[in-house]
């Protein structure tokens, strides 16, 4: 529903025009969680309440590793130095008021869940960590076995993490990642990857997150979540930024699908204020999840030298949305209700 409010000089008021909108969402994440409050998260120390996960940025990176799988040495990755290097960032994060981080690297690029764990535990903030197989990067990151194996079969690896455990860690993901090149129709083996995540989400209520070149590939997910029978607020449209048609984002969140601008920076900041403020205005704020794509240590000779903080939302972004009118229930719908609307909405009650 897209609400227009002019004021008396005929100049359409552009806080009320989303004031207006946000009071037409039923069962509004802005004056309480709704059925999300009874739910739980699963984080990498364990279940928290949905309600006390707190302000959240739904993509950040602690440990990547996009390197081609044979430029890998053994050794070449020490978890310590990963510790030292990415514990000032989640302390000045915390900090800045966040309480909750999620990390979507999913399996085969470095992910290390017994460091997150530490990390955890030693700041004080709650990290989410991730299973599944990433179809991005060329493909260049998906194993021999899931080329191989069944859609079913792919889902059944992520439930048993999700329900047992990473390895000898025994961590457990709180949410589903895959990966989609440019490509449409998705190649078999793409399309395959996203059918498992939502395999996985229909057998455990975890939300499948999926990295997304474009508009395109968003929306085709769409027709493979119908298909599966699966309610596309299940899923969420990672670099949603990347598409430049503002109507398709306004698509797929009016069909159901949360819609992630991640990836905010200096360089980004006018756009991503701009994608956010036409979801806004078009009443679309419940369907909105922002966060930077930071971090993160590179194993191998970089380390932490790249490493990038999380608090740019916090020191630039927020002050641009207040500036544009922006109420402070806005923005804890925006940083604190919608994720945690994101993370539990497929759970059944």
């Amino acid at each position: 529903m897209e609400v227009r409010v002019k004021t008396t000089s005929g100049i359409e008021d552009r806080s009320l025009t989303r004031r207006a909108a946000l009071a037409t969402v039923v069962g509004g994440a802005v004056n309480g969680f709704g059925a999300a409050a009874e739910r739980s998260v699963q984080s990498v120390t364990g279940e928290i309440p949905a309600a006390k996960l707190g302000v959240t940025l739904m993509h950040e990176h602690i440990v990547t590793d996009l390197r081609a799988p044979k430029e890998r040495q053994p050794g070449d990755y020490d978890p310590n130095e990963a510790f030292r290097a990415a514990r000032p960032f989640l302390i000045a994060l915390r900090e800045a008021g966040c309480r909750t981080l999620v990390e979507p690297t999913p399996m085969h690029i470095g992910r290390d869940p017994a460091t997150l764990q530490r990390l955890s535990e030693a700041v004080g903030i709650n990290i989410i960590c991730a299973t599944g197989v990433y179809g991005a990067a060329n493909q260049r990151f998906i194993p021999d076995y899931a080329r191989q194996e069944t859609a079913e079969q792919l889902a059944e690896r992520y439930v048993r993490e999700i329900r047992e455990g990473i390895a000898t860690t025994k961590v457990r993901p709180g949410f589903i990642k895959t990966g989609v090149n440019g490509q449409t129709p998705l190649p078999a083996i793409e399309r395959r990857l996203v059918q498992a995540a939502l395999l996985a989400h229909k057998e455990t209520g975890v939300t499948a997150a999926s990295h997304t070149a474009g508009g395109a590939q968003a929306l085709e997910q769409l027709v493979i979540a119908r298909e599966l029978r699966i309610e596309p607020s299940h899923m969420i449209w990672v670099h949603a930024q990347n598409e430049k048609d503002q109507r398709i984002h306004r698509q797929a969140a009016r069909d159901g699908m949360w819609v992630e601008f991640d990836g905010l920076r200096e360089q980004s900041l006018d756009w991503h204020l701009s994608c956010v403020l036409a979801m806004a205005d078009a009443g679309l704020l419940h369907r909105t999840l922002i966060s930077h794509d930071a971090g993160w240590y590179r194993p191998g000779p970089e380390g932490g030298e790249r490493y990038r903080g999380y608090t740019f939302v916090f020191e630039k972004f927020l002050p641009r949305l207040r500036a544009e009118g922006f109420s402070s229930e806005e923005i804890r719908q925006l940083l604190t209700a919608n994720p945690a609307a994101a993370l539990t909405g497929g759970l059944s009650t």
